[in-house]
């Protein structure tokens, strides 16, 4: 059987109705439904979104999670009938934050949604961060000075896109680029536009349709101990917009 077969089951199992009456409650007749429940057929994506929208569990969860290891009143109700998995506390009742170590960072957008993935990630507690989902991702390259390569950044998980504000900075979990730490400039239709801290980049597009997961910055881990001063990262970033401006004018 199919994972979705056995959330299927669990699911109707949990309302106590019968296939008879699940599949009434769903406009389709029985001998309809119970191949899907036993695991025989799978539903066309129109009854899939009606699943979903029965049981307000997103589809992605349907198909990839075992809903059977988690009660369902610990997990976090979200907008647009979306739901993430419960938050892990300590035995102080402190919010535990799953680290995404570097060696795991190829393997994260295939595996964030996998609960054994993410139950192996290794764990710390940050109990000045407050309620919420925390998880620290890896940063990588020179875009977002200070943060190096050696740099965690500690994000507080997105609910939905109309928290996310202009020039706050976001991890953002995108299927195009996979994981990458940016500041946001600007929110329009159907996409956002983000960019580096390092004015030597320039700031880009992200469809909405490519975002699987957004988490706030609320705090790093680092071993940078590297002084910087105002005057100094002022005189940098002009020499950087200078030297950019001279190529452009010499591309024209």
């Amino acid at each position: 059987m199919s994972l979705f077969s056995d959330n299927l089951r669990y699911l109707r199992e949990l309302t106590g109705n019968t296939q008879g009456e699940t599949a009434e409650l769903l406009d389709c007749k029985r001998g309809r439904y119970e191949p899907w429940e036993s695991g025989k057929s799978e539903p066309p994506h129109e009854m899939l979104i009606t699943i979903s929208r029965y049981y307000k569990v997103s589809i992605d969860l349907l198909l990839t999670i075992d809903l059977r290891k988690y009660r369902r009143e610990e997990m976090i109700k979200l907008d647009d009938n979306r739901i993430v998995l419960p938050i892990v506390v300590d035995k102080a009742g402190n919010n535990l934050i799953e680290i995404v170590p570097e060696k795991a960072r190829a393997g994260y957008l295939t595996g964030y949604s996998d609960p054994e993935y993410i139950e192996n990630l290794p764990q710390i507690s940050m109990p000045f961060l407050g309620p919420g989902k925390h998880r620290a991702f890896p940063v990588g390259g020179d875009s977002m000075p200070p943060h190096d390569d050696k740099s965690y950044v500690v994000g507080k998980y997105v609910e939905n896109l109309g928290e996310i504000k202009k020039d706050k900075t976001y991890i953002l979990i995108t299927y195009s680029e996979g994981m990458t730490y940016k500041r946001l400039n600007s929110k329009n239709t159907d996409s956002v536009t983000v960019e580096p801290d390092n004015v030597i980049y320039n700031p880009y597009e992200i469809k909405l349709s490519d975002i699987v997961e957004i988490w706030e910055y609320v705090a790093h881990i680092g071993q940078n101990d590297k002084k910087f001063t105002i005057g100094q990262d002022n005189d940098v970033k002009m020499m950087f917009s200078e030297l950019k401006n001279e190529i452009r004018s010499l591309k024209t």
